[in-house]
């Protein structure tokens, strides 16, 4: 929404999933997402963005930032670079190819994620493994919640109240557990997928809102720099959703709090996924 000099961006909290995500965390995250995007196009016009998260929590708590468009500036290649692959980049949940990620590929991402006040943190061999068995363990309870399973197929489905996801979105059932991709209930096919997936955490200081807008801007500029690089990305993020459905503390730990977990490597072009119409978005 503009409102003068401002644009401010809002959640819609008739699209919020009230079962899978109970405390908006994914909410933030996506709108995070937004933000940056917001961000990158304002300084690609040339305009400095001031950036206010969360200006009025208690009368407009709808209301996650406000951006006003100052000054002039000199628009550097990298940013330029950054917003043309907004429409280029993609998450994928087919097989990647099982090249590694070079050392000065992951120190990109990682920079890129500090860079936004998070902290990405690549899971070595033994991590990998641990964290695949914590995604399939969560996978197996969550298939047993009827309230989960129902709001996960009205979010995916074509057709659904929330736009859905095209076939070639779900992608193939791994033909060898545990899977490295998440079963939103519909495969297509089956695969072999990568001997050794390549995890990483995305990480905050903090667990508050502030924090997971934060995430979302960093998880965003990430996925960006992967995308530079030609790289895909998907998700496995059923142990945290599953951690907030239970209600469950996040126990504390030195390196943060974990807000996304990334599979990144080497794989097919994906068509992009369907988007709200740009009119549905506008208010005021």
């Amino acid at each position: 929404m503009v409102r003068r000099e401002f644009v401010e961006l809002l959640a819609d909290p008739d699209r919020r999933l009230r079962v899978l995500d109970p405390r908006g965390r994914n909410q933030y995250v996506s709108c995070g997402a937004a933000l940056f995007n917001l961000r990158l196009a304002v300084r690609t016009a040339g305009q400095r963005p001031m950036v206010w998260l969360l200006p009025s929590p208690e009368e407009e708590p709808d209301l996650l930032a406000a951006v006003r468009m100052t000054g002039t500036l000199r628009v550097p290649e990298e940013q330029r670079e950054l917003y043309d692959l907004i429409p280029v980049r993609r998450t994928s949940r087919r097989p990647f190819d099982d090249r590694r990620l070079p050392r000065a590929v992951l120190a990109e991402l990682r920079t890129a994620a500090s860079r936004e006040g998070a902290g990405l943190v690549p899971l070595d061999r033994h991590g990998t493994i641990d964290m695949l068995d914590h995604a399939a363990i969560a996978e197996e309870e969550l298939a047993h919640d009827h309230e989960y399973r129902a709001e996960v197929a009205a979010w995916t489905m074509p057709g659904a109240h929330h736009d859905g996801m095209p076939g070639y979105a779900h992608g193939p059932h791994a033909l060898k557990d545990p899977s490295p991709v998440r079963d939103f209930g519909r495969r297509e096919g089956e695969a072999r997928f990568e001997g050794r997936p390549q995890l990483a955490v995305l990480t905050t200081m903090g667990d508050r809102p502030l924090d997971l807008l934060r995430a979302g801007q960093a998880l965003q500029r990430v996925l960006l720099v992967a995308a530079r690089h030609g790289l895909s990305a998907s998700f496995l993020n059923q142990p945290l959703d599953l951690r907030d459905m239970r209600h469950r503390r996040d126990p504390h730990h030195r390196r943060g709090h974990p807000q996304m977990i990334i599979r990144f490597g080497y794989g097919p072009h994906e068509a992009r996924s369907p988007r709200r119409p740009a009119a549905e978005l506008e208010a005021g």
